[in-house]
């Protein structure tokens, strides 16, 4: 399985709508497209007084996680939904990609 981590730093002041967006709308979009969600919240620690947040995602192949996300951010659901609740607030983002056991997932969601 392939795991998605995505770390946002965001602009002051905006940590707790970016993460009700994210977890009310945009989360249930993405699963409606077929991208599983495991889990998306705010950091616990704050990096140089930014706020942070996080977005975990699962896929079976990197192929599959291509075609997903291509399609998802190419549809009108995206761009005329959550998009700009989204993107507003980011001052940057980091994504990292990895293979791992389809447990893994499991026990980050549970966590």
């Amino acid at each position: 399985m392939i795991l998605e981590i995505r770390t946002y730093r965001l602009k002051p002041g905006t940590v707790d709508e970016f993460v009700r967006v994210m977890r009310e709308e945009a989360a249930p979009l993405l699963a409606r497209s077929g991208i599983r969600v495991v889990a998306a919240g705010a950091s616990l620690a704050r990096e140089d007084g930014h706020e942070e947040a996080y977005l975990i995602r699962a896929f079976p192949t990197l192929a599959v996680r291509d075609e997903q996300e291509t399609a998802f951010y190419g549809s009108d659901a995206w761009r005329d939904g959550p998009r700009q609740a989204i993107l507003a607030p980011i001052e940057s983002y980091h994504t990292v990609v990895l293979e791992t056991a389809d447990e893994a997932a499991e026990v980050l969601r549970r966590s």
